[in-house]
């Protein structure tokens, strides 16, 4: 096999790897890699964070792990507003040069 004959990868890697849910998982770790970033920044533990945001302790283990299973968009989101951040969803028409799907800036 020559290297002309090897797949084009994208530039997210879980679609490389044929995770259906792919564009959803992407934006959870961006999410969460901020979150998590914050909280060190701040220094706060698990409980901590729990207060503010009003998730349990072991979620927040999750989400300090990068265990996203179990947590949706919307519940990373709000962890980020009751740390005093701006989350903002835009919405556009997709471009000829970007495929239709889900981008994440934090």
């Amino acid at each position: 096999m020559s290297f002309n004959d090897l797949p084009q990868g994208t530039d997210n890697v879980l679609l490389d790897l044929g995770f259906d849910d792919a564009e959803e998982l992407t934006a959870k770790a961006a999410l969460a890699l901020k979150l998590n970033a914050l909280i060190d920044q701040r220094g706060l533990n698990q409980m901590a964070v729990a207060t503010i945001t009003g998730m349990t302790q072991p979620k927040v283990s999750q989400i300090r792990r990068y265990k996203l299973q179990n947590i949706s968009l919307e519940r990373l989101m709000q962890a980020l507003v009751s740390l005093d951040q701006q989350v903002e969803i835009v919405v556009r028409p997709a471009r000829r040069a970007h495929a239709p799907g889900i981008t994440v800036a934090a």
